[in-house]
């Protein structure tokens, strides 16, 4: 059973309403309050506040490249080549200049820590007549911004790194599959064709480091027609080197905080032994070889997300990924933690209209690159934005199952009965988790015995959307 790279599954225009359900019942915040919207209103109309020298870039060509439909851009790319190298341009949104520290807009931004999406609408983190506006990277206009320059040797290695307040402006906002599409026929322009060279050098600059990237397929659900679809989606290229210069500016950012001593960092610890063997004894099971000389990550990148048992083993290879979090650190902690997958330090910076903790790293980053102090305000709130991340983080998954449950069950609530095509992906004890082939479902079958990466045939034995509950059970033929 090979997936296809988009796989999807309609659902009528009802569902819409369980979407409220899951909003009320996981505190999913709705409108802000009047202050709060007070507040932005005053910030857009005033504009940004003068929080520091800002130098005129508007000269550097940048693009946006984002999700279809995106207004909340928090980055816009450039680059250009060098005689010895490359030049990446990233610009951030500046936050800070539109956010008082300590105004209601702040405040709010602290309690809920990060944008929330559902298919039917964001609960952002900002208003959007700031995160959708005048703090967002739009192409129409100037745009206050943190632009990073980073020189980059032949091999993609950084080689010289400065951050700065600048006044920008997007040349265009641009969407992954569009620029898959132009790079695909040779007709996208210089500096994307430049984004995938540098994003496959970085691709092996975190091979060599010991650094690994889990692209799998995701399952997602979508505005399709009148209703909505659940999609299977396999991430396109043009993600993965994009996302490879959001990784190159975290990197570059911890290592400005590492010479600093004091940073706010992104913390993975290293994959635990026992999980690791448990892998390779998959691995074994499943038929896929692990040679004792390869490490993990080696292994990893020469596996296809699309092939059924190869996602079976990248689901299993994404459990041992365990305890990402965020940690305040001082010099005389000792070491700045690691980011295992990441394979260095490592710092969120790249996403301040949607995450709360990269608005006070940017701060922190600026200020040691410039020689001076940090913002009272970002050290007195260093210490708490672990946990407030952490709470967030974990608020916004349970969101993101309760969405892709409650579509799963609406889905084949009319469908007990048929046989699905299946792969076990995963065990849980004395349970198998097992991926349908059409409809894109992820679903647990209590009680099976079903070998990690058997393809088989299941019943549906019961959907019912008002408790929750998904049932299968193996088909006659398939019995053990």
């Amino acid at each position: 059973m090979r997936a296809p790279a988009v796989s999807i599954a309609p659902v009528g225009p009802a569902v819409a309403g369980t979407f409220a359900g899951i909003r009320t019942r996981l505190g999913v915040p709705s409108a802000f309050p009047p202050e709060v919207d007070a507040d932005a209103q005053a910030a857009a109309a005033r504009g940004p506040r003068d929080v520091g020298p800002r130098a005129d870039r508007t000269a550097v060509d940048l693009v946006t490249i984002d999700p279809t439909g995106s207004r909340d851009l928090d980055q816009a790319y450039g680059s250009e080549r060098l005689p010895d190298g490359y030049r990446v341009f990233y610009a951030i949104a500046d936050v800070a200049a539109w956010v008082d520290a300590g105004g209601p807009v702040d405040r709010e931004a602290r309690a809920r820590g990060e944008t929330l999406y559902l298919p039917d609408g964001r609960a952002p983190l900002h208003p959007d007549v700031l995160g959708e506006g005048a703090a967002s990277l739009l192409p129409d206009g100037d745009r206050p911004a943190l632009l990073w320059t980073v020189d980059l040797d032949p091999a993609g290695t950084a080689v010289q790194t400065r951050v700065e307040r600048a006044t920008v402006r997007s040349r265009a906002a641009l969407d992954y599959a569009s620029v898959q599409r132009d790079l695909d026929a040779g007709t996208a322009p210089v500096a994307l064709q430049l984004l995938r060279e540098i994003g496959r050098l970085r691709l092996q600059q975190e091979a060599a480091r010991g650094g690994v990237s889990l692209d799998l397929p995701s399952q997602e659900v979508v505005p399709r027609g009148p209703g909505y679809a659940l999609e299977w989606r396999a991430p396109l290229p043009v993600e993965s080197w994009n996302a490879q210069i959001s990784l190159l500016t975290g990197i570059e950012a911890a290592r400005i905080m590492t010479a600093g001593g004091l940073g706010i960092f992104r913390s993975l610890p290293p994959v635990d032994q026992f999980l690791l063997d448990r892998l390779r004894r998959s691995a074994h099971t499943l038929g896929i070889r692990w040679p004792g000389t390869m490490s993990y990550p080696e292994v990893v990148r020469k596996l296809d997300a699309h092939d059924p048992v190869h996602a079976a083993f990248l689901t299993q290879a994404a459990h041992v990924l365990r305890g990402a979090g965020y940690v305040a650190w001082r010099r005389g902690d000792g070491d700045p933690p690691m980011h295992s997958a990441v394979a260095s330090t490592y710092a969120h910076v790249t996403a301040p209209l949607r995450r709360l903790v990269d608005r006070f790293g940017n701060e922190l980053v600026v200020a040691q690159f410039e020689g001076r102090d940090a913002p009272a305000w970002v050290l007195d709130a260093l210490d708490e934005q672990p946990s407030l991340m952490a709470a967030a983080d974990r608020h916004a998954h349970e969101v993101e199952r309760a969405v892709v449950d409650r579509v799963e069950q609406l889905l084949l609530s009319t469908r007990v009965g048929e046989t699905f095509a299946a792969t076990v992906v995963d065990r849980h004890k004395a349970d198998a988790v097992i991926q349908l082939q059409d409809p894109p479902v992820v679903a647990t079958m209590h009680g099976s015995p079903a070998e990690l990466g058997r393809e088989l045939h299941v019943v549906l034995t019961a959907a019912d959307p008002d408790a929750g509950t998904l049932e299968f059970a193996l088909a006659g033929s398939e019995a053990p």
